[in-house]
């Protein structure tokens, strides 16, 4: 049975995972969504499909960031969206929130692989809003604060949400930086990613990839005072014993709930 208000986990694995989705995330308030990337491709629809998500219930969408496992899906959901207000198939506008940076990517890309019909969408239907560190704006009848997470990579977005009297943080995939505490600290629910266990760190290399393991985010979310930590956008080598063994190691930093979800994992937020 649904409830009110829900996170699902569409896709769980970082850019070069091939047993799970690339980490992406629909939060649905009763009919409506709000999609945070897309992943790296079309198999976007798979998880909405298979999430039973309608896309013409998606009205609001944000992209972090424009490394290629968040943004070629949503060049996909562009030319999907824009097809079916053509069709007369979607009713509304559709805002995608992004910095400039990415949104001019973003833009770049569909222009030189998207017919000319769909494109005359974006600006008129399709509307990209470019927001700056500190914006705020009501996804859903929801406030939302978009913040730049300080990347040492590719300039990238994280948000801080109130969902139900409950304070929801998204890191992005990159690890924690000390400028984002105001919007990280006391959380009800901190997403982050862990790309391995630190037992498995001499493997995957997590520090030259500018990613955390799944102890680091457990020390982090301590030193924050969060009630629940969820883990994402980790290596894919072991999905059957992923659940376990990363809230295991987590929990021996942390005290507060663990959550590993696993592609298309619901998650109720109470």
């Amino acid at each position: 049975m649904k409830t009110d208000t829900e996170l699902i986990m569409l896709g769980t694995g970082n850019a070069m995972a091939v047993a799970c989705y690339n980490t992406c995330f629909a939060l649905r308030k009763e009919e409506e969504y709000f999609l945070v990337d897309a992943g790296g491709g079309n198999g976007i629809f798979d998880r909405l499909q298979k999430a039973d998500i309608p896309i013409g219930r998606i009205h609001h969408i944000f992209l972090t960031h424009a490394h290629p496992d968040h943004i070629l899906g949503m060049v996909w959901m562009v030319r999907k969206i824009a097809a079916m207000m053509l069709a007369g198939k979607y009713e509304g506008t559709c805002k995608i929130y992004c910095h400039e940076e990415a949104a001019d990517t973003l833009v770049t890309i569909c222009r030189l692989t998207l017919a000319g019909k769909f494109m005359k969408c974006i600006g008129e239907s399709i509307l990209i809003e470019k927001v700056k560190d500190g914006e705020k704006a009501d996804v859903m009848g929801m406030p939302v604060c978009f913040f730049d997470i300080h990347s040492t990579k590719m300039k990238q977005f994280g948000f801080q949400m109130m969902v139900e009297g409950k304070q929801i943080t998204c890191l992005g995939d990159e690890p924690f930086r000390e400028e984002l505490r105001s919007y990280a600290k006391d959380s009800d629910y901190l997403l982050c990613e862990a790309f391995c266990l630190d037992a498995d760190k001499e493997i995957f290399k997590p520090y030259e990839k500018h990613h955390s393991t799944a102890l680091d985010a457990g020390r982090l979310a301590k030193e924050l005072n969060v009630k629940t930590l969820l883990l994402y956008h980790t290596e894919d080598s072991n999905l059957a014993e992923r659940k376990e063994r990363y809230t295991k190691e987590a929990m021996q930093m942390f005290d507060g709930a663990v959550l590993v979800p696993d592609d298309l994992e619901r998650i109720s937020i109470t």
